[in-house]
């Protein structure tokens, strides 16, 4: 009589990975049906349905400080839960597939993996909480989670994202224009304390005030450059306003600039317009002009260039005259 009830089970088991494209390896999914219109509906066990919901708005936060996502769940109809609850943070890349576990708790024991092993803590407020603590918020935590609950056969989840702010710079070598691959944009950021900048920073850099003639790698291997003043030599004066795109790259082959983003920042960072080009000096006179001061490099915000006086990294466009866009730090 024993080796029926282990059948139906190993059949489930069967049913739910052949159904849900999001097995992760430790508990059950939802069994998926036809209905007579031919889509599927999904079948509740004990015909009670668990869900889980956390913030439908980003959370906003900062490098280097704590930032909790919340993530909550309960039962329709309302009922105890029966099991041990069990409860799986993970990172998302932009599709949601997985890119890394975060956190794995079973009742009030958790663990956390990587990078987060020490920062990633279970958030537990209230009977029905499952929300994440991470401390000392680094840059490339910046995406969105998933927040799994499983009880029993039972399972849900929901999504929340964190974005960081700060501010994207535009990087440019002491060796001249469009002489960095992929690789050595990634490590020349590095060395400023920054990363990459995703489309998304590149996309809110440009809608707050940032104009940039130069193709800059983004982290996806894309590349891009933001324009809020249409000109000749940066696309031409009939294309809208917006973010030029080049599409993906050769990561080995092909060189550019690169869009840095930073988030360790003391104070407000705005773009100054200005009419002309600058030198280092005009820059910083311009930046006391406006009561402010030039952005500092332990900010990750100064280009070598301007720290040597060779360059004006924050003149728009090298070639063209005008240059609308000068990158300040307010006390």
């Amino acid at each position: 009589m024993l080796l029926l009830p282990l059948l139906l089970k190993a059949t489930l088991l069967r049913m739910v990975n052949s159904y849900h494209p999001f097995y992760n390896g430790f508990y059950y999914n939802h069994v998926m049906n036809d209905d007579d219109n031919g889509n599927e509906k999904v079948v509740d066990f004990n015909g009670v349905r668990l869900v889980v919901e956390t913030s439908k708005d980003p959370i906003y936060s900062f490098s280097g400080v704590n930032v909790t996502l919340p993530c909550h769940y309960h039962h329709e109809p309302e009922s105890e839960a029966k099991h041990k609850i069990r409860i799986k943070w993970s990172k998302l890349r932009d599709d949601y597939t997985k890119e890394q576990d975060v956190l794995v708790a079973i009742g009030k024991t958790y663990m956390a993996f990587g990078d987060f092993q020490g920062r990633a803590h279970l958030h537990r407020a209230g009977q029905r909480e499952a929300s994440l603590l991470i401390s000392d918020v680094r840059l490339q935590d910046d995406g969105k989670y998933r927040c799994e609950v499983i009880d029993g056969l039972e399972d849900a989840s929901d999504v929340v994202e964190l974005r960081l702010r700060g501010i994207v710079f535009p990087y440019q070598p002491p060796r001249g224009q469009y002489s960095l691959n992929f690789h050595e944009a990634e490590r020349v950021c590095q060395e400023q304390g920054s990363l990459i900048a995703t489309f998304h920073q590149l996309f809110q850099a440009w809608s707050e005030g940032l104009d940039w003639c130069n193709a800059g790698w983004l982290a996806d291997g894309t590349v891009h450059y933001p324009i809020r003043l249409p000109r000749k030599p940066c696309g031409g004066v009939h294309l809208a306003p917006g973010i030029r795109s080049y599409g993906p790259r050769h990561r080995h082959l092909h060189r550019f600039d690169v869009f840095c983003f930073s988030s360790r920042l003391r104070g407000e960072v705005f773009y100054l317009e200005h009419p002309t080009r600058m030198t280092l000096e005009e820059a910083k006179q311009a930046c006391q002009d406006a009561g402010a001061e030039i952005a500092k490099q332990d900010a990750g915000l100064e280009h070598p260039a301007l720290q040597q006086g060779t360059g004006s990294i924050w003149a728009t466009c090298k070639d063209d005259g005008p240059s609308p866009s000068t990158l300040v730090s307010c006390p």
